[in-house]
């Protein structure tokens, strides 16, 4: 369904700092998360653990991210999704502090299963927000809040890697993020949208369906899987792949996750565009087509630069298609959007952990690049199974009030 231009409204300046504010909020989501990230190796260091207990530490931050995301759904529609956004990022602006204090294993793991819960929670929180502000613009504007995410990711990397070089332990810089990441929430919060039951009328009419998990949501949490897990498989294996394959240094092999990351990250600016004009199934529909010849060229290349830009294709044909359908999920009119939004993007975090897992294992079997096959199965799998988000309900957009 796309957008007719006539149809658009002219946003109220309160709507555009609430815009802004929820754009602040996705980025500085990236920022920590990013700041956590880079110091892994550090934090690894400090506590003292193997490579495989980090590894079953990592998994107790994916389960208090689960956790957070189906607690804090049924929250967003109760109370509101700004109040969870301010609990939820003060949170995870707090939790940060933790690994960076960690002195054991008992520790760590106490302070990830937070780390995970705070980030879970706001995942979910923002996104409702998001989906409201989007029904209030009454065009499509979700793709950039994740490409400020991505955006406040690259940044948090950065200043990540500067505070390492300069020998600064993970304590100090994981504490300045966390000063940051508070008054960051407390400024952006500010201006978000207040709770209204935007879905009360269709809650009456199809209470049958409130908090049951509905096949249309099924249907969408296993796209959202799909497409998270081959994301999930460029993040953690893309650098291996081309190390591996090509036969290049550490360095340059790098530049392949770098390709991914730049493309997802630009795209998704212009998605929203493109979404406006076509409507989200081609979007999705030709986005993972595009990944899936990103993918191929991948898989037969044998030449750096071609192999490079197989990974930056793969990258900008996915930048739409999460966005796509996260609103698609907040726009169902079930009464429950912070519910079913928990859903989807809890089975697409579970897809976004399983892919990187399944490649390991699979790579008992085959080479690297050929376990590529499977990213390469699951975006065409998306691609025809693109209509899942198009979107007939009337309260896809609502008039702005």
């Amino acid at each position: 369904m796309s957008v007719n231009p006539t149809d658009r409204v002219v946003p109220t300046s309160a709507l555009v700092r609430a815009r802004a504010g929820i754009f602040g909020i996705f980025g500085i989501n990236g920022f920590l998360l990013a700041m956590w990230v880079v110091h892994i190796p550090s934090i690894e260091h400090r506590v003292g653990i193997s490579h495989s207990t980090l590894g079953s530490l990592l998994l107790l931050l994916a389960v208090g991210a689960i956790a957070g995301m189906q607690l804090s759904g049924p929250l967003a529609d109760r109370y509101g999704s700004r109040r969870m956004v301010i609990l939820a990022g003060s949170g995870l602006a707090f939790a940060t502090l933790g690994p960076g204090f960690a002195t054991n294993t008992w520790q760590l793991g106490a302070a990830l299963v937070v780390f995970g819960f705070a980030n879970g929670a706001l995942d979910v929180s923002m996104n409702s927000q998001a989906v409201e502000a989007e029904q209030l613009y009454r065009r499509p504007i979700m793709a950039a809040f994740h490409g400020m995410f991505s955006v406040g990711g690259v940044l948090g990397s950065v200043i990540g890697f500067g505070t390492l070089a300069l020998d600064l332990p993970p304590y100090v810089t994981l504490s300045i993020a966390s000063a940051i990441g508070l008054l960051a929430v407390w400024l952006c919060s500010r201006p978000l949208l207040p709770h209204v039951d935007v879905h009360a009328e269709t809650a009456s009419t199809t209470g049958k369906t409130h908090g049951r998990f509905s096949a249309r949501v099924l249907a969408l949490g296993t796209l959202a899987f799909v497409l998270m897990l081959a994301e999930g498989v460029a993040n953690d294996w893309s650098a291996l792949q081309v190390k591996e394959d090509l036969g290049v240094s550490n360095a340059v092999a790098a530049l392949s996750f770098g390709a991914f990351s730049a493309m997802m990250t630009v795209c998704r600016f212009t998605a929203d565009r493109i979404s406006a004009a076509v409507g989200p199934v081609a979007v999705v529909r030709y986005g993972a087509l595009l990944s899936s010849i990103g993918m191929l060229t991948v898989v037969v290349s044998g030449w750096l630069p071609l192999t490079l830009l197989g990974w930056a294709l793969f990258g900008a044909g996915l930048s739409g298609c999460i966005p796509q359908i996260f609103t698609t999920a907040g726009n169902l009119g079930s009464g429950s959007a912070g519910t079913n939004m928990s859903r989807v993007v809890g089975m697409g975090y579970i897809g976004f952990l399983a892919g990187p897992a399944t490649i390991g294992w699979v790579t008992t079997l085959v080479p690297l690049t050929t376990a590529m096959l499977i990213p390469f199965a699951c975006v065409l799998v998306a691609a025809a199974c693109a209509g899942v988000v198009r979107r007939d309900s009337p309260t896809a957009y609502r008039p702005h009030s």
